[in-house]
């Protein structure tokens, strides 16, 4: 069975208004630098559920994916919430 975990997630905007995600905190509290985003796009977690946007991501050399799952309300500061898929223990 897999879940989601909602992660802190650091990332930026870049020059074309694209959200990119640079690092994310795991539930230990251990902070990774992400390396490089692969791949941007509207995608549903197929294993865990939900649909966001799917940010295919290199993290210590390991290809993984991160979601953003936005906010249904247009108004006030909560745009969404970061989450990543693993197994449930």
């Amino acid at each position: 069975m897999t879940i989601k975990v909602y992660v802190p997630v650091s990332a930026d905007f870049d020059a074309d208004g694209r959200l990119i995600p640079t690092s994310l905190t795991w539930e230990d509290g251990t902070v990774y630098p992400i390396d490089r985003v692969l791949d941007i796009r509207q995608a549903p977690a197929l294993k865990a559920g939900g649909q966001g946007d799917r940010y295919t991501v290199v993290i210590n050399g390991r290809q993984s994916y991160l979601f953003f799952e936005r906010n249904a309300s247009i108004t006030g500061n909560n745009l969404g919430r970061w989450f990543v898929e693993r197994r449930a223990v």
